[in-house]
């Protein structure tokens, strides 16, 4: 639905404005336009001694779902899905009523300009908490919807990925509000725009691809074959490969699910050193012992190597701030 064009007039406001509610009489001053979509405007602001987001509509009913998401992703103990909800109001101007919230402002470059400063050897880390995100989402009977680098924002440090605009956000079963095309698998001919765990997890294998081409590309012969060409001439993307194509296919029920799949790909590397140091000491044979202490330890490896992955991106980003 887009917006009524004298209502977005109004909702169109000079820096230096301030926004007074109606019913709770809080105080905000128009910093500078965020962004600008089909059902509003997000402005940066000032309230008391803190930025904030204002998102202003005059679509009351979308403005009411968005806060409902945030309102549940509050509900969520420890989760960093969005940002918080700060204030709920309406503004009168001209005779007119503007419907708004605030909301915490996530400050940081997006997903893509993010691993462009620092380095691809982000990807695997911040895909990981993106897909652990993702599942409590779903866990609470969401789905994120229009889910692309855009919406994506690193705080830090130390890096966290942090999802805004919840306006795409749908409950499932729904059919979903708001998409891009290039991360939508309807766009691609590859499932429906019903909004369950899977249509988020094609718009992950979408964006994964979308660290190799920053620039996306258009859709020629679309389907698996044309994307599963782009991942094969990209060499960022094969290994990955596995990956994708299986949420490129709806394989993958859960985001827990991919994300397991996500961390054996990582751990495949050290798998294949492990095998290839056995073969070239014969003379020093593994015991059988070792052998099942190493299966034993098979869990606690892959959470020593996420660790050791995390902390060794972090102490670069660290270096990369002070040089």
């Amino acid at each position: 639905m887009m917006m009524n064009s004298s209502l977005k007039n109004l909702c169109k406001v000079q820096s230096g404005t301030i926004i007074e509610g109606k019913w709770h009489k809080n105080r905000y001053t128009i910093i500078k336009e965020l962004g600008f979509g089909a059902n509003g405007i997000v402005y940066l602001a000032q309230f008391h001694n803190q930025r904030v987001a204002l998102k202003m509509s005059d679509n009351g009913m979308s403005i009411i779902s968005e806060v409902n998401v945030l309102k549940s992703f509050a509900k969520v103990q420890g989760s960093s899905l969005g940002p918080s909800l700060i204030d709920v109001d309406d503004w009168t101007v001209r005779r007119q009523t503007i419907s708004f919230y605030a909301m915490e402002y996530i400050a940081g470059p997006d997903l893509l300009t993010f691993i462009k400063q620092k380095g691809t050897g982000w990807i695997d880390v911040l895909m990981l908490q993106l897909l652990s995100d993702l599942h409590t989402l779903h866990e609470k009977g969401w789905v994120f919807g229009d889910l692309k680098p855009e919406n994506l924002i690193v705080m830090g440090p130390p890096p966290r990925i942090r999802c805004i605009d919840v306006g795409g956000t749908t409950i499932q079963g729904r059919a979903i509000k708001e998409f891009t095309e290039f991360y939508d698998r309807g766009y691609w001919g590859l499932g429906t725009r019903k909004a369950e765990p899977t249509y988020d997890l094609f718009a992950v294998a979408m964006i994964l691809i979308n660290t190799a081409y920053p620039k996306r590309f258009n859709k020629s012969t679309g389907g698996v074959t044309q994307l599963q060409e782009m991942i094969r001439r990209a060499k960022p993307l094969q290994k990955y490969e596995a990956v994708i194509v299986n949420a490129l296919h709806g394989k993958y029920q859960s985001a827990k699910e991919m994300r397991f799949d996500m961390i054996r790909n990582l751990n495949e590397p050290i798998k294949h050193a492990q095998s290839s140091y056995r073969k070239g000491s014969a003379k020093q044979p593994i015991q059988k012992s070792r052998q099942s202490q190493h299966k034993r330890k098979g869990g606690w490896l892959e959470t020593t190597l996420i660790v050791m992955v995390i902390s060794i991106l972090y102490m670069i980003y660290i270096y990369g701030q002070i040089g």
